[in-house]
């Protein structure tokens, strides 16, 4: 069977389809675990739910310029086709780059909110920290062989632990009318009397890890039908229950919770579920919500490969990366790259917070520049006379997008010189990897189709 079956996409995802992508893209695991590190880092309740409904309002102007790109741009491997179309290859190569990591360094900061949950149950006398590695890695392990076995397998574990993330946060949410509220209410006071504006920066860090992901529909571009009024139709229902979803949660933490203890939970769902019935609901909880975390984890590994199919295309990366077992239809060689990022990660950055300011300097970097093409797009009049959707309010909106996601870019600076060296470093050593892995394409000979 030919490896290659990108030009043999039929589109098949309807309004509601998309839809439902944009929402599983977006509603992840961080929603169980950033609203914490945004009530340490907001200082006051008005801080706290203001960056919330900020995170909101970007993600919906986002929502619909990346609409108009996928309109007047669709195609499959869209994130890669549209920098490389828009600007350089070679500058494609070097955003890619540092996506491709920022998605292995949300995999595992992922993948560590999930060991947080199920340590204290299954390994409950060993020392927290190793406990919460440990299980990490076999985790992901675990994950990886699943994948490895076929598209048939991961998806169906994917779909049966969807529903059961889905339940847990109706759950959450209806528990603001069960459950009468904190015993001893205490409001963090630290830095009160500080900066408000630099507390509401550093709340971007995780309020924009959470609600990231909607980006990605736009490498659905070819398996969308009538992708010209679909895409926009579909990010727009889907952005309006992410924010009602995100908005009713945190509302419900808050008021169950109390801000002094979010700010101190690093197990949301089964703090707030004990309080609703008991220690035996705690340690349930604890399983369940390590479970839904792997189902996040799990559709990372399915979908992230996949972006190397563009990559390979434009010869930036050897076929390897492209083939496909004809049995399972596994990018058996890039999903164990993939892996391998993401071990990595977890060997260098060992807390979650530490990985999440790497991850968000390299998301803002993507983000900034990818929604910068719709400059470019309307200037070469791309899409035009197809019906393409238009955003309003061009070009203000798209503007304060960018304007804000360099906000963030400017936040994991300021907590974190570090992560923001190291990534900006890691982002100019795309530009000499490209033209490396160019030569290593261009004398490598074409391969024998796999059996």
């Amino acid at each position: 069977m030919p490896a290659d079956t990108t030009n043999k996409i039929k589109p098949q995802l309807k309004t509601f389809d998309l839809t439902m992508v944009v929402a599983g893209l977006v509603i992840g695991m961080g929603i169980f675990r950033a609203p914490a590190e945004v009530a340490q880092k907001a200082v006051t309740p008005m801080i706290f739910f203001l960056a919330w409904a900020t995170g909101a309002l970007v993600s919906f102007i986002g929502g619909i310029t990346f609409a108009e790109i996928g309109s007047r741009y669709p195609a499959a491997g869209g994130f890669y086709k549209i920098l490389s179309h828009c600007y350089h290859p070679c500058f494609a190569f070097m955003v890619n780059w540092v996506v491709i990591l920022s998605n292995a360094g949300a995999m595992a900061a992922v993948a560590i909110m999930g060991a947080e949950y199920i340590a204290p149950v299954l390994l409950p006398h060993m020392q927290q920290q190793t406990a919460i590695t440990g299980i990490t890695v076999a985790s992901i392990a675990v994950l990886y062989l699943l994948n490895m076995r076929g598209y048939k397998t991961s998806s169906k574990l994917l779909n049966g632990l969807m529903f059961v993330k889905l339940g847990m946060l109706t759950l959450l949410i209806a528990a603001v009318f069960i459950v009468k509220g904190p015993v001893n209410e205490h409001v963090v006071h630290e830095q009160s009397a500080g900066d408000m504006f630099s507390a509401f920066l550093m709340c971007f860090i995780p309020v924009f890890f959470t609600y990231g992901g909607y980006q990605q529909t736009m490498n659905f571009g070819k398996d969308v039908a009538d992708a010209r009024k679909t895409m926009p139709r579909a990010i727009f229902y889907g952005i309006t229950i992410i924010l009602l979803v995100y908005l009713s949660v945190n509302y419900s933490f808050y008021k169950v919770l109390g801000f002094g203890g979010l700010a101190k939970s690093s197990t949301i769902a089964a703090d707030i579920t004990g309080m609703m019935m008991g220690p035996v609901a705690y340690k349930f909880v604890a399983v369940t919500m390590f479970l839904s975390v792997m189902a996040y984890v799990n559709v990372g590994l399915m979908s992230n490969p996949r972006v190397y199919f563009a990559m390979v295309e434009d010869k930036v990366l050897p076929p390897i990366f492209k083939r496909i077992n004809s049995k399972t239809q596994v990018q058996e060689f890039a999903l164990t790259v993939f892996c391998a990022f993401i071990f990595v990660t977890l060997f260098f950055l060992s807390s979650f917070q530490k990985i999440l300011e790497h991850v968000m300097f390299f998301d803002s970097i993507g983000f900034m520049t990818a929604a910068a093409s719709i400059f470019i797009l309307r200037a070469k009049k791309e899409g035009e006379g197809n019906d393409v959707y238009k955003i309003w309010g061009y070009p203000i909106l798209p503007v304060i997008f960018i304007l804000v996601y360099l906000g963030v870019n400017i936040s994991v600076f300021y907590a974190n010189p570090t992560a923001a060296i190291s990534g900006f470093v890691l982002f100019v050593a795309g530009a000499p990897l490209y033209y490396l892995a160019k030569f290593a394409v261009a004398r490598t000979k074409p391969e024998a189709e796999p059996i």
